[in-house]
């Protein structure tokens, strides 16, 4: 009978003793598969998605702020027309340019309409239009008559009495803006 090896029996092949020392310290020190944090391409992906949607949302953004201020010109244009019409009625004609002209046509963004906010919104006396501080040079409300009257867009309002006879008659008023563009086709006009 052969003698047992010592030690030989004292390991079972299923014990946990059994396993060599690299064993041991391979499944004792558990090495990730993946390292943890995000890659560059994963970054610049997030980065270029996030890129795209901020160009759409503020390409939205400046399109409806120029719809907004479009949609406030035509509405100014119309309570400005129906104040010359009513100053009209009162008076029996339209106001005039500053330099007292009743014919010729105001350059937009300049003096020349003051006597128009002077007409329609006088210190004293009947008050036919209520001008905002927007449409004011400075942003303030003023009692002053100097000031152009501004559209939405920050150029003056353009006014011509009487208007062109090919679209409005020679007893009549032309109030347009510009509307932040040199392409008349795009202006908004009363006519």
């Amino acid at each position: 009978m052969e003698s047992p090896v010592a030690g030989e029996h004292a390991f079972h092949l299923s014990s946990p003793f059994s396993k060599s020392y690299e064993e041991i310290m391979r499944t004792a020190t558990p090495r990730p598969s993946r390292q943890l944090g995000f890659t560059l391409i994963e970054l610049l992906v997030v980065i270029a998605v996030i890129a795209i949607l901020a160009g759409l949302v503020l390409q939205t953004a400046g399109y409806a702020q120029k719809k907004a201020a479009r949609s406030r010109a035509e509405a100014e244009i119309a309570a400005l027309s129906a104040a010359l019409e009513n100053y009209k009625s009162d008076i029996g004609d339209y106001p005039k340019l500053t330099n007292g002209s009743s014919s010729g046509t105001a350059t937009p963004g300049t003096n020349q309409l003051s006597n128009l906010r002077g007409a329609l919104a006088p210190t004293n006396g009947k008050v036919y239009f209520e001008f905002t501080k927007q449409m004011g040079s400075t942003n303030t409300l003023s009692t002053s008559t100097n000031q152009p009257i501004l559209d939405p867009f920050g150029e003056g309002y353009g006014y011509m009495y009487p208007g062109n006879s090919t679209r409005s008659g020679t007893n009549f008023f032309d109030l347009w803006s510009r509307a932040g563009t040199t392409n008349t086709n795009q202006w908004i006009k009363n006519w």
